[in-house]
């Protein structure tokens, strides 16, 4: 699968939040802080998760449906990986 820009400047901006998560705990800033930043990595994680999983799958049913499949197990993986990611 290839990513798009925006899937990849999200996961850069991701590693970035990462970064300053570091900083935090390098500084000894409060806890409350670091785990409100931890939480706001891990949502960045979970949507770009979500938009890979439903892009990869848009592309997988269309296939599919031009190759007269069925696309019903194709969507079961994607919600398993959606499941397991969290």
């Amino acid at each position: 699968m290839e990513y798009d820009a925006k899937t990849k400047n999200r996961m850069k901006r991701i590693e970035g939040q990462m970064r300053g998560l570091l900083k935090m705990m390098d500084e000894g800033k409060d806890c409350r802080d670091v785990v409100t930043q931890m939480s706001a990595v891990r949502n960045a994680l979970d949507r770009t998760a979500a938009l890979i999983v439903s892009s990869n799958l848009e592309k997988c049913i269309r296939d599919e449906k031009e190759n007269g499949e069925s696309s019903e197990e194709l969507i079961q993986e994607a919600v398993n990986l959606l499941v397991k990611s969290r």
